[in-house]
């Protein structure tokens, strides 16, 4: 399929009561709202295509960009590649999750998400957090610096509510998936969500809301969840 074509049905496939969901989460046009259901058959038969990949994200349209990251080949991606993408995500779907996944499971997340958390732009430092969980959900142990991991729920705890709005959001989501992920620092993890609380973030137009980091902890703990990795950040 060429460019046209998946753009092509992406148009069809859009839905005025997803279009309108996304919208209160904070969704920019242009999209379509196609519903993430409806884009892994398409996904499917694409399978991975780096370069149609790079064409769908540079539309600019968060359909065709959130597809972008469905089927982009991650050993393919780089450095640049990367840096470009959260550049242009505009919404946290986009930062947080496209883009976090995707360089997550590449060979380059763990310098690009040292470098986003320091970011003085909201989206490209909640990107940074993200791609940070997605890391200690997905690497063995072996392969995370867990002083440096350790060190930054330290850091969370007094300057969390300092931060903006989706930073906010993924430094708390970062405190869980450390505690639940990494067994080593799940003590630290429950430390910093005792000391940070309740976590105030605007979650738009939308009932979602922010999960008790320590509530969740124990949570984890009493399913015996802690320390249960993922294959893969994307899904």
């Amino acid at each position: 399929m060429t460019l046209e074509q998946i753009m092509q049905q992406l148009s069809e496939l859009g839905d005025t009561g997803t279009k309108q969901v996304l919208l209160k989460h904070g969704a920019k046009e242009p999209f379509f709202g196609v519903k993430v259901g409806d884009l892994k058959p398409i996904q499917k038969k694409l399978k991975k295509n780096h370069m149609l990949a790079k064409e769908l994200y540079r539309t600019g349209n968060s359909d065709a960009m959130y597809l972008a990251g469905l089927i982009a080949d991650e050993k393919a991606m780089t450095k640049a590649d990367l840096q470009e993408w959260v550049s242009k995500a505009h919404w946290y779907l986009l930062s947080e999750y496209t883009v976090a996944q995707l360089a997550a499971e590449s060979a380059h997340g763990w310098e690009l998400a040292k470098e986003w958390i320091d970011s003085d732009n909201e989206g490209i430092a909640s990107a940074g957090w993200s791609t940070l969980s997605n890391l200690v959900n997905i690497l063995p142990d072996e392969k995370l610096d867990l002083p440096f991991l350790g060190s930054l729920l330290s850091h969370i705890a007094p300057t969390i509510h300092q931060q903006p709005n989706r930073v906010r959001y993924t430094m708390n989501s970062f405190v869980i998936a450390a505690g639940t992920f990494v067994e080593g620092l799940t003590a630290a993890a429950k430390q910093a969500a005792s000391e940070i609380g309740m976590v105030k973030v605007d979650m738009g137009e939308t009932s979602c809301k922010v999960p008790d980091a320590l509530t969740y902890l124990k949570k984890m703990e009493s399913l015996q969840k802690i320390g249960k990795k993922k294959r893969r950040a994307r899904c």
